[in-house]
């Protein structure tokens, strides 16, 4: 079982930057794959970023690509998710997410944080 509690969420402009930490529970956090995805009201929630068990690969959807970064400290049992050149259809609930392998897809994650709110203003 692994528990996830997002943070860092919160109101900037465009243009402006945020970075979303994922802190996870228990000492199998360096097993699991992590990703990130986000949801707009109306929407379905859609892939972000994914990062391997080990941090040495990392896949990105084309519509965040060269501006969000995500990362992981296997130490801190933590990921993160640097957003730079915030766009106002960046504005979702964002969530991270937890599996053995990492993959692009929703519905193959195991593990769900509780999610955190970005809105970006125009």
């Amino acid at each position: 079982q692994v528990q996830l509690v997002e943070s860092g969420g919160g109101l900037v402009q465009a243009g402006g930057s945020l970075r979303l930490s994922c802190a996870a529970s228990g000492r199998t956090f360096s097993m699991h794959a992590m990703g990130w995805f986000r949801q707009a009201p109306g929407k379905e929630r859609e892939f972000v970023a994914a990062i391997s068990r080990n941090g040495g690969t990392t896949y990105y959807a084309d519509h965040v690509k060269g501006r969000f970064t995500i990362s992981r400290d296997n130490a801190k049992n933590t990921v993160y998710l640097q957003m730079n050149s915030l766009k106002p259809e960046d504005t979702a609930v964002y969530y991270c997410a937890a599996r053995r392998v990492v993959a692009t897809t929703t519905g193959d994650y195991d593990y769900w944080g509780q999610g955190t709110q970005v809105t970006v203003s125009s």
